[in-house]
């Protein structure tokens, strides 16, 4: 009887260095680690089929909650891994799909991470680019406190923020967000409504800003002036135009926001963001001054606010900007136009801000030459 049993499991001898669980018993393969030749100093894995860490990444890049809960984020391509490196972000897993991509990253701050190497065609399986390079990071989500940003970027700084009111496409916030450290803006502020920054879209868009300029996120109005520099006057970006005809009647949105409906009536006064018609009802819209943006307004230090393309202006901003004796800042557009992309309305005001603040410190230089 003995010879016509079957064995149901074969178990081989345990060497001294195998962990203490048999391969049976992991729910995934043990990988080969191996030393990098590009880097001797570098030691990496081989993902072993059914490796489960790749799969990952994809809940990163599409789960704010996700991201959220477990303060990670999901970076890929050189130059942006490199960006965040170097500013101090810290790296928990690289994948990559040759070694040569490890020679183009610090190595002293990659050997925190795990490393590991995986076939180009899960990293393309996984990925949003249309070409991807091979390199996948998921990182720590960085805190603003404790970010080094570049040293060229800090002596340029101007006392000038930024304010993003509900801008909830992630095209439109990469770009605004690439403006403003283009500007030298001090600081970024997102309220609530906002997309989350550290969206792949978002961060692809933003070529590197990230890593450049604080972001805050998350705020409600009423927190907002505790980010604040003392002292600081809000603007808000705005296509009403002040020269209009008697008669001609328009809205008070952000540069950049589309009517809520082509065919709907157009009211004499300033129109809210949806979600404060109430409280509009109750309490009414603050009067701003208005004035064309090309005009004198950027004081120190100053802060712009610019709206999301659908809903505008929050009731909150011009409130806030309203207790600070902001103004309504005018792009003009040709008539017919209906307004400009919110993008394209943060780099015109942002860089003209600069320009004044600018001119305003050379003219004080001058002032003080004896």
């Amino acid at each position: 009887r003995a010879l016509r049993r079957s064995p149901v499991r074969v178990l081989q001898p345990r060497s001294p260095r195998e962990s203490p669980q048999s391969p049976a018993e992991r729910s995934e393969p043990p990988p080969a680690v191996e030393r990098s030749a590009a880097a001797p100093g570098l030691w990496y894995e081989k993902a072993a089929p059914g490796d489960r860490r790749l799969g990952k990444v994809v809940t990163i890049a599409k789960s704010k909650k996700f991201r959220d809960n477990h303060g990670k984020i999901l970076l890929e391509g050189h130059r942006l891994i490199k960006d965040a490196l170097e500013a101090g972000a810290v790296p928990q897993t690289l994948f990559f799909s040759t070694v040569g991509h490890l020679k183009l990253l610090p190595e002293a701050e990659i050997k925190r991470a795990s490393l590991v190497k995986v076939k180009f065609e899960d990293i393309k399986t996984w990925s949003d680019l249309v070409a991807p390079q091979g390199l996948l990071g998921i990182f720590s989500k960085p805190d603003p406190a404790k970010m080094s940003y570049p040293a060229a970027q800090l002596t340029s700084s101007l006392p000038l923020l930024l304010i993003c009111d509900n801008i909830r496409d992630p095209g439109n916030l990469g770009t605004i967000l690439r403006s403003a450290a283009g500007a030298g803006c001090e600081k970024v502020l997102l309220t609530k409504g906002c997309v989350d920054p550290w969206e792949p879209k978002v961060l692809r868009a933003g070529m590197g800003a990230h890593f450049r300029v604080p972001i805050i996120t998350n705020l409600d109005w009423e927190s907002v002036p505790t980010n604040l520099p003392d002292g600081t006057q809000i603007c808000v970006a705005d296509n009403n135009d002040p020269d209009a005809a008697a008669g001609t009647t328009s809205v008070l949105r952000a540069a950049g926001s589309a009517p809520d409906s082509p065919k709907a009536p157009v009211k004499s006064s300033p129109k809210a963001s949806p979600e404060h018609e109430e409280e509009e009802g109750a309490a009414g819209i603050p009067e701003l001054a208005a004035q064309h943006y090309y005009e004198d307004w950027a004081q120190t230090p100053v802060a712009v606010v610019i709206g999301g393309e659908t809903h505008g202006l929050s009731l909150g901003a011009l409130r806030l900007a309203a207790s600070t004796g902001g103004r309504r800042l005018l792009i003009p557009v040709v008539p017919g136009v209906d307004s400009l992309n919110s993008a394209v309305a943060a780099g015109i005001v942002l860089f003209e801000a600069k320009r004044q603040l600018l001119w305003r410190h050379k003219h004080r230089q001058k002032l003080l030459v004896p």
